[in-house]
């Protein structure tokens, strides 16, 4: 896992209809020629998730050179937080993105969306379907586990604040070891930096607590609502599907599902990693690199 370098992107800053300024960090030279990738993270994380995808799409480690876009939504990263936790809303984060997009004059690309970052990116290809050229969907999909869900809204807002960043390693261990079992020491140390910041000498994570108050509505005990309708809307969409082996939220029966109600949709199962896969490893890059090439065969300028 590469460690995140500042020198390695830039960091900018748009306001949002409401006021709120967001932040994204762009990758690569802007240009005219391949189209460009849009990151978008998990419900509680942040632009860091995709740091080492990027700096490999940007590069060209696997294939063309790309500029590459990962952002924050409101209330996460170094996006404001808003007053209101109901703007924490896969329709008002959708509308945020495309704040950017619009701001960044981007009006085509290609998306990564992990967990809600995929549901967004199913949101906005019903908002403007134009903009979407193909979506990577990191370990989500048109049916949601309700015992991901339930692990998930056990653990956001309400991790303890590390000590150190060793603690913090030790924390996130004791939380998703059994689900990210091909993780080396490195790893986790990067992980814990995604998850976690330091401020004025004390650890606090990087998303707005009251995040847990939008897990809080949910009746996990009732038949959660399925997205087959919006799917649908993905036809003409060329699609990959990311699935870890070991996720609790994405089932292999849903993704069997996926590629037989969608003539161009591929998977691919990343080993040892659950939700959602940290997209550090090598091979699971080189997979998203050449899905995003045969979707625009384009040569570098």
């Amino acid at each position: 896992m590469t460690h995140d370098n500042p020198s390695s992107y830039t960091s900018h800053f748009v306001t949002a209809q409401d006021g709120l300024k967001l932040h994204h960090r762009d990758y690569g030279m802007a240009q005219s020629g391949p189209l460009p990738i849009v990151c978008l993270a998990g419900l509680s994380r942040n632009s860091v998730d995709f740091h080492a995808l990027a700096l490999a799409l940007s590069a060209g480690t696997y294939g063309v050179p790309r500029r590459v876009l990962s952002l924050d939504y409101r209330g996460r990263g170094l996006s404001d937080y808003d007053v209101n936790w109901n703007h924490y809303d896969v329709k008002v984060e959708s509308g945020d993105v495309l704040s950017v997009l619009t701001a960044l004059s981007v009006d085509r690309a290609i998306f990564i969306g992990t967990s809600r970052g995929g549901l967004n990116a199913m949101v906005l290809a019903m908002m403007r379907p134009a903009l979407m050229a193909g979506i990577v969907l990191n370990d989500v999909g048109p049916v949601l586990e309700a015992k991901g869900l339930a692990r998930i809204r056990s653990y956001v807002g309400k991790l303890p604040a590390p000590k150190s960043w060793a603690d913090a390693v030790d924390l996130l261990k004791h939380v998703s070891s059994n689900h990210f079992t091909a993780l080396g020491e490195a790893d986790w140390q990067a992980y814990a930096r995604q998850i976690f910041k330091e401020e004025a000498g004390k650890f606090v994570a990087q998303y707005d607590p009251k995040l847990m108050k939008t897990l809080e509505k949910l009746d996990l005990e009732a038949p959660l609502p399925n997205l087959w309708p919006q799917y649908a809307g993905l036809a003409k969409i060329p699609l990959l599907v990311l699935r870890g082996a070991n996720s609790d939220m994405l089932s292999e029966a849903t993704v069997l599902e996926m590629q037989k109600r969608h003539k161009n949709c591929s998977a691919y199962t990343v080993e040892g990693q659950g939700h959602a896969p940290l997209l550090y490893d090598a091979e699971t890059q080189r997979n998203i690199a050449q899905f995003i090439d045969r979707v625009d065969p384009k040569k570098p300028l």
